[in-house]
């Protein structure tokens, strides 16, 4: 298995990485809010386990019909986002966090509708209701800011593809729609991916 098939990740690190995630060492968080901690998107509930059982890599063609402007797969259940490119000569895994209930979660065919650098975070009419005291916006670029440092925005209203200052998140359900990368693998899916490009959670 090349490198490109483990995104990003040499084999070894990829399996050191797993091992930490099947044994629950989860990294350290990296940044501060407000109150301490960047999780605007909701708690880590105790004892919540990150998923690398289902971790592998997968072929396109059970889920799309073609590879046009490149594609996306998140797959809820294992937690874990592939990317084919259009040419099909780069595929990417990366680990994601993902909703924290089926209430938030939402599957089917989407696509990228806009990039954004340093994008704002401000809390959805939902979440703002459930948390009244959250800020109304943490401007891009912030190490507040709970979207990373960049965001692929969906057709679908409120839903991105992610990064996340919060390394405990990846790996779990602790988002409230996202779906959140490291920083590090946001930044390459992001040079990757283009507006157009297909997405499909499962």
């Amino acid at each position: 298995m090349s490198d490109d098939r483990l995104g990003g990740f040499g084999r070894r690190a990829f399996l050191g990485t797993a091992a930490a995630f099947a044994s629950g060492l989860a990294a350290p968080a990296l940044a501060q809010s407000m109150n301490g901690s960047t999780e605007l998107e909701g708690s880590i509930a105790t004892g919540a386990r990150r998923n690398a059982s289902s971790f592998r890599s997968l072929q396109w063609q059970p889920y799309f019909n073609s590879t046009r402007n490149g594609a996306i797969l998140v797959d809820i259940t294992s937690r874990a986002l592939h990317y084919w490119s259009e040419d099909q000569t780069i595929y990417k895994l990366y680990p994601t966090s993902v909703p924290v209930s089926e209430e938030l979660t939402r599957r089917g065919h989407t696509e990228v509708v806009q990039k954004v650098v340093a994008p704002t975070w401000r809390p959805t009419p939902s979440m703002k209701e459930r948390n009244p005291e959250w800020p109304d916006v943490v401007e891009g670029g912030s190490p507040d800011n709970p979207l990373g440092p960049y965001a692929l925005y969906l057709s679908w209203q409120y839903y991105r593809i992610h990064g996340t200052h919060d390394t405990r998140k990846i790996g779990r359900r602790s988002s409230n729609g996202c779906v959140g990368l490291y920083n590090d693998h946001i930044t390459e899916l992001f040079s990757l991916a283009k507006v157009g490009t297909q997405v499909l959670l499962i």
